[in-house]
């Protein structure tokens, strides 16, 4: 078994589609670790809809061995996601890491979540190894995007290793930067356990496994150990590294990064950022550095079938232990039923977890009309957090509402400037710098309501720009709106899962857009059917959908109209008498052409 000064713990950081799953495969391949026969590309992204979408969605833990100058080193790598969704599966691999590559495409240069995952990096005091990625192709620009990395991290030209994932150009000479450059875990063997929790899945056979990196201490299989944030206490069933697949070890120590099985069932028992240590000899203190984490979009998700509602919850709490940015609280609504209001990242992250909840625990699900928190003051000065439309008191009893705003980092080719300028100020950002990093890219920095953002800014951002602006964010502050309750009526009664919080200025076009689209996808009845946009009483958008009608004047050839006029009057009847009983079934695809609407 090799010693500690022999183990490097590592993480791989870079923007989303910078080759970062395609070089851990080549390491995979170089080291040995993974042989021809279960080779597959993006090795690491064993989830289906990682492979389809071509994005990395979890972090993934895999050991490798490595000889060098005749001696064995291992070799721990944490792949992680680059979408700024996702940065708090990165922030909690770095924690877990004494290294990290960061890792850089020599055709499109430093993206802004390269940035942001840097600044991670780098207050967690680790060792960063600069790597140019995608020197096969033809449009690589070496010299320009070198310059932007030494402008970036300070390092020497001489520290930027070339590589290619595709051809496997530089993978020796990374895997020998990174034994002699990243610094060996620090710790101490004889000390009582201490080790972070900064993963788990569940297994329906086997219960709960949680990945761990041990900082000081040693651990054998059927030790006693006790999580500290609940206190609980287990048997260490099984402990092991994570090669390829799970390998069980009698023993492992200070520096190791593996995995424990101790038959926990429940998953409200782990937390991803606890602690565990023995039970006869704790540790005294947690793993500092481990922040919780902050939902920045809330949305309802109800069970189509009410009886589901308890699977649901189930499916939830597993879901949960796997991603742990999500979470959740049961709540009800007059249309939907029971269900829960759960906290996303942002929108991909949100429809990630609808896809996976449809996928691995097949659970169909109605999702509402996403929206951010807002702080309410009431006119008796009290704070109150709203997440939800129909949390909001009546009018007359709010002083003021503030939203959350961002500080928004955008990075683009100098060509795009006035279209992404254009595109802040539509959503009520304010520029507040702009700086070139080389002679054409430009870094933006905006000020903007995080509400604005959270629909469809990230789709058209790429859009105008080709596909060449990144964007990153983090919360600035809260500041005072205008915002108002966008009420969605069918013949007179309120739909609560399309009700939804906006601003004033944008309450009149949206409460149009809804209404437009809602008679174009809500079935036609033997029965009018009004739909109406409303703030308060007051009707700001109309629109109706025909009832299906029956020619009960096809009897009559010629003649008084006086007979036709009766005929009329009494299917007249007929059919308010029905819009009194009748009901409005609203189909799925109404509720998520609302979440589209542009």
């Amino acid at each position: 078994m090799p010693t500690m000064k022999n183990i490097r713990n590592f993480c791989i950081i870079a923007h989303i589609d910078h080759g970062k799953s395609t070089l851990a495969d080549r390491l995979l391949q170089f080291t040995g670790t993974v042989n021809d026969r279960d080779f597959q590309d993006q090795v690491l992204d064993d989830m289906a809809l990682e492979r389809e979408r071509g994005i990395t969605i979890k972090s993934h833990a895999i050991q490798m061995n490595y000889r060098y100058k005749g001696e064995e080193y291992v070799l721990n790598l944490i792949d992680t996601p680059g979408h700024v969704d996702f940065s708090y599966e990165v922030s909690r691999s770095i924690t877990a890491c004494e290294g990290a590559l960061l890792l850089v495409d020599a055709t499109q240069g430093v993206q802004a979540q390269t940035i942001s995952n840097l600044y991670l990096a780098i207050d967690n005091n680790l060792e960063i190894i600069p790597v140019l990625n995608k020197m096969d192709m033809a449009a690589a620009m070496p010299a320009e995007v070198k310059d932007q990395i030494i402008d970036l991290i300070g390092c020497d030209e001489s520290d930027i290793i070339e590589t290619s994932g595709k051809t496997g150009l530089g993978v020796e000479e990374l895997l020998q930067a990174i034994i002699e450059k990243i610094p060996a875990p620090k710790g101490d063997s004889n000390a009582p356990l201490q080790a972070l929790i900064f993963d788990s899945i569940f297994n329906s056979y086997r219960g709960i496994i949680s990945y761990f990196r041990i900082f000081n201490g040693t651990i054998h299989t059927n030790d006693f150990v006790k999580f500290l944030s609940t206190g609980k206490e287990y048997n260490a069933d099984e402990i092991g590294v994570l090669r390829l697949r799970q390998e069980p070890r009698k023993v492992m120590s200070a520096g190791d990064v593996g995995y424990i099985i101790s038959g926990i069932k429940t998953s409200k028992e782990v937390h991803v950022g606890d602690t565990f240590t023995h039970v006869e000899n704790p540790c005294q203190k947690a793993v500092a550095g481990f922040q919780e984490v902050k939902p920045m979009l809330f949305a309802g998700i109800y069970p189509t079938d009410a009886d589901q509602y308890e699977e649901l919850r189930a499916s939830l709490e597993k879901l949960q232990l796997n991603d742990a940015s999500l979470s959740f609280v049961p709540e009800s609504s007059a249309a939907l039923g029971f269900g829960f209001r759960c906290g996303f990242l942002g929108l991909l992250h949100m429809e990630i977890v609808q896809e996976r909840l449809d996928r691995e625990f097949d659970m169909d699900v109605i999702a509402t009309v996403p929206n951010v928190s807002y702080n309410l003051y009431t006119t008796k000065n009290e704070l109150i957090e709203v997440h939800n439309p129909s949390g909001m008191p009546s009018p007359n009893l709010i002083d003021h509402v503030e939203e959350p705003f961002i500080r928004a980092q955008i990075i683009s080719k100098a060509d795009f400037i006035g279209p992404i300028i254009k595109l802040c100020l539509d959503k009520r950002g304010v520029l507040l710098n702009q700086v070139y990093i080389a002679s054409n890219r430009v870094e933006m920095t905006f000020n903007l309501p995080l509400g604005e953002i959270v629909f469809d800014f990230y789709d058209k951002l790429k859009s105008i720009s080709k596909g060449y602006a990144s964007f990153d964010y983090h919360i600035s502050d809260y500041q005072p709106a205008k915002l108002v309750k966008l009420d969605i009526l069918l013949n007179g009664d309120s739909v609560d899962a399309l009700s939804s919080l906006t601003h004033v200025d944008n309450a009149y076009p949206f409460g149009r857009k809804i209404c437009e689209k809602l008679k174009e996808l809500i079935p036609r009845q033997q029965f009018d059917i009004a739909i109406q946009a409303a703030i308060g009483t007051k009707i700001i958008a109309r629109e109706t959908v025909k009832a299906v009608r029956k020619d009960v004047t096809a009897k009559c050839y010629g003649g008084d109209i006086s007979r036709k006029r009766k005929l009329l009057e009494k299917q007249k009847q007929g059919k308010k008498r029905m819009r009194q009983i009748g009901n409005v079934e609203v189909p799925q695809s109404a509720f998520l052409a609302v979440l589209k609407l542009d």
